[in-house]
């Protein structure tokens, strides 16, 4: 099939022009393939809803109704749920082995058929008189997913720490980063051959410009016992903060020796060293990706991927002499989903389930939330949280002095309560100072500057916050004549605490918390719950946090696990809003045979002291 939808050609109409057959299939073909092409660059390919798989019973499956978009922008609507026995579904005899793949593709079918009146052959004395767009399932053997082409090849860079015949070991990271922003780095390991054998790795990052979320520069990556089948990937995320800086550019080193691994326990080769050169910048990482994504051609978009399939669910399937059984069916990696902008809104609200904002110096494994047009970040542990972004208002080629524009319907990620938004008008001027162009920003009345820089356009806005919906749409009235077709603007959004949030905001007289247990003797290697007590206050959110290195590990609910080395070790806990109301438990970690003697020495202390009473 040819996917080529361009250059587009459209029907050039005059006084007495014969139209034929071709005319009008070309004036259906200009504004379907406009679509398409539209439907290919907006959102790609993909599910936009529903079309979900499930087993019916051991021979049977249903796909639930739904539309994907296909890599060609063709729309594939399903527009009922359908039940089909797999054996009934196209390409089910070619499946040889166990593992197949339900695909859904785009289909055309002529339906109606009508008498032709100008027939010149006896066999075209009927033509079919419309097209019914549809749909196809079928199986094809279960391959590892393409990999989606890569943006720009130069924008993550790739660092070999391992190879061999069965493993692929690789650090991955962008190859510019947003100063005092969080970035992940990726330990990547990929199987290459189908024998059986177990991995490690271990490895010492030094990266002169991150750091850790303990404040460290070393970051030691790494595996333990690690097993994978033929073309399976397994990935580990390292998040550091990027230090604010003045040179432009960074190293990211491995440590020499540093780099050690194992196959089946054996000692393997493994790279001794690299240095890997990392440039540093003060735009956002939306900013970094945006730039990425606008420097494609299309011949790059159109390279990779498969184009006339979408892929619903991976099936397992047990076979016997003369049937089959359907095992399992999974979803997670082989669907791909289309963020659609109808949803922003209620992806927003979801969102606010999970994060509310994290600190710019993230601990290991979080990422400060970015909302759809902006990023947020809190002020302080126990303050108002912020959010910014920008937007675009279309002024169109007629706009008057006077006029007033809306922008759409703007998620600010701040989730709904009071909220305030400012909203600046934004534009790009020469600056003698700079020896170039600068990016300014006005908040307030323009006019004050209008004196100072011509490029500047004259605008006033307002701005309507929605409290209850966690957006807000800004309107532009226009105070003088403007020849720009879009506006641009930056906003600012503010959430005061309200409610309960007031209520923290007290006096902290007389409130505190305290462990239920503040001292407690465990084995290494054991685990214990740090409950806490609140006296004078109302229960609130808790952190716990080691004070130092080495301690052992805590999770966000309080449970302690010791470290295998004995000691005395020290846990910080403290409400989440207000830190400076705290406490500390301690854990007296002993191995168990130490743990054994002390419990017999005590038991024995116990029996002298009821023998001497008796006596």
């Amino acid at each position: 099939m040819n996917n080529q939808l361009y250059p587009f050609e459209r029907n050039r109409y005059y006084p007495g022009k014969m139209l034929t057959t071709a005319d009008f299939q070309a004036e259906q073909d200009y504004y379907i393939n406009k679509t398409r092409f539209m439907n290919s660059l907006m959102y790609g390919a993909g599910i936009v809803c529903g079309l979900g798989v499930f087993s019916l019973d051991d021979l049977s499956i249903l796909v639930e109704s739904g539309v994907a978009i296909d890599g060609t922008g063709r729309e594939i609507v399903v527009d009922s749920s359908v039940v089909r026995k797999l054996s009934a579904v196209e390409g089910f005899s070619d499946i040889k082995g166990n593992n197949a793949t339900l695909c859904v593709r785009f289909k055309e079918d002529p339906v109606h058929t009508v008498y032709s009146v100008s027939h010149k052959d006896s066999d075209k004395e009927y033509e079919f008189n419309r097209i019914s767009e549809g749909y196809e399932l079928f199986l094809t053997e279960k391959q590892v997913k393409p990999k989606d082409y890569e943006l720009q090849t130069e924008f993550l860079l790739r660092e070999t720490v391992f190879k061999s015949e069965n493993f692929l070991a690789e650090v991955v990271v962008p190859a510019i980063v947003s100063k005092g922003r969080n970035v992940r780095i990726v330990l990547s390991i990929r199987k290459i051959s189908d024998e059986d054998v177990r991995f490690s790795a271990r490895g010492i990052l030094e990266m002169p410009v991150f750091a850790t979320a303990e404040g460290k520069q070393e970051l030691e990556i790494g595996v333990e016992d690690l097993t994978l089948t033929q073309g399976e990937v397994w990935r580990k995320d390292y998040w550091v903060c990027v230090q604010d800086v003045p040179s432009d550019e960074t190293n990211l080193i491995l440590k020499s020796g540093s780099m050690t691994a194992f196959e089946n326990d054996t000692a393997v080769p493994a790279v001794q060293s690299f240095t890997q050169k990392v440039r540093l910048t003060k735009d956002s990482p939306l900013e970094l990706v945006n730039g990425e994504i606008g420097h494609m051609n299309l011949e790059m978009r159109g390279m990779g991927g498969e184009k006339n399939l979408i892929r619903l669910a991976d099936i397992r399937i047990a076979r016997t002499d003369s049937s089959y059984l359907i095992e399992e069916i999974k979803d997670s990696g082989a669907r791909r989903h289309i963020a659609a902008p109808s949803q922003e809104l209620l992806r927003s609200h979801y969102i606010e389930y999970f994060e509310k904002g994290v600190e710019l110096k993230a601990e290991a494994g979080k990422l400060p939330d970015t909302a759809s047009q902006g990023s947020i970040l809190p002020l302080s542990s126990n303050a108002t949280e912020m959010a910014s972004g920008t937007l675009e208002i279309p002024l169109g080629r007629n706009a008057r002095p006077g006029d007033v524009r809306y922008s759409g319907e703007i998620a600010h990620g701040l989730g709904k309560g009071n909220v305030y938004v400012e909203v600046g008008y934004e534009y790009i001027s020469d600056d003698r100072s700079l020896g170039g162009n600068a990016r300014s920003t006005v908040y307030g009345n323009p006019e004050l500057f209008s004196t100072t820089n011509h490029d500047m356009v004259k605008v006033e806005t307002a701005v309507r916050v929605l409290n209850d919906k966690g957006s807000f749409v800004v309107a532009a009235r226009l105070l003088g004549q403007v020849d720009h077709l879009v506006l641009s603007f930056r906003w600012v959004a503010v959430k005061f605490p309200g409610g309960n949030d007031l209520e923290m905001a007290e006096d902290y007289y007389d409130k505190s918390i305290s462990a239920d247990t503040p001292t407690v003797t465990m084995g290494t290697k054991e685990s214990h719950f740090f409950g806490v007590q609140f006296n004078n206050m109302k229960a609130c959110s808790i952190t716990y946090e080691l004070t130092a290195p080495g301690s052992g590990e805590i999770s966000a609910d309080g449970i302690y696990t010791a470290p295998a080395k004995e000691g005395v070790y020290e846990i910080h806990i403290y409400c989440t809003d207000m830190p400076v109301i705290c406490t500390y438990a301690y854990a007296i970690v002993k191995r168990k045979e130490h743990l054994e003697e002390a419990a017999a020495l005590n038991a024995q202390a116990v029996l002298d002291s009821v023998e001497s009473k008796l006596k």
